[in-house]
This record gives structure tokens, sequence and C-alpha cells, in this order.
């Protein structure tokens, strides 16, 4: 099966509203193959990326138990703030 696949390895949501990128990255977890992605946030501000990164990371962990997210984030507090959630498939950088 062919699958088409973004231009960069760093998949960036076109919009800043928490719950339209939840939406967008839910819709390209469930479209391709991304065992391992790279996804940058860092335009949003804490809280929106808290959510964001805490709703898009289980769902990723549905389908890939194994996969990995790296998170591009505008501050290590999202991870501080996620770290007691334990989304093990997380990686947070800045």
């Amino acid at each position: 099966m062919l699958q088409l696949l973004p231009k960069s390895d760093i998949l960036t949501p076109n919009t800043a509203n928490p719950q339209e990128t939840v939406d967008f990255i839910a819709s390209y977890i469930e479209k391709y193959h991304c065992k391992t992605m790279s996804v940058d946030i860092s335009y949003m501000n804490i809280l929106d990326a808290c959510y964001v990164t805490t709703m898009c990371s289980t769902k990723h962990f549905i389908k890939y138990p194994e996969g990995k997210i790296n998170w591009i984030v505008s501050s290590e507090t999202v991870d501080d703030f996620t770290k007691s959630l334990n989304l093990g498939n997380s990686i947070f950088s800045s």
C-alpha cells in the first residue's frame, strides 16, 4: 500500500485552537503509519500544550503501544506538568 507522507519529518498543526489541534493530530495518527513521530506545538501556551500532548499521546499509545512521539514544546514545564500522568510514549524537547 502506498502512503503519502508529509514533506517534513515534523508534523506541525495549522491551528492554535487546542481541540482542532487534537483532531488534526488524531486523524493523522489514524490515516498514517507513524509509530515514531515528531510534532511541533511550540507556538501553544503551556495549558493548551499539556491538553494536546495528553490527548494525542493517549490516542497514539492505543494504536502503537511501543511507539514514541517527540513533542517540540515552548517550555520544559509541559513535561513537568504531564510527568505524573506517566505518558511513556512522550518525549519532550524545547
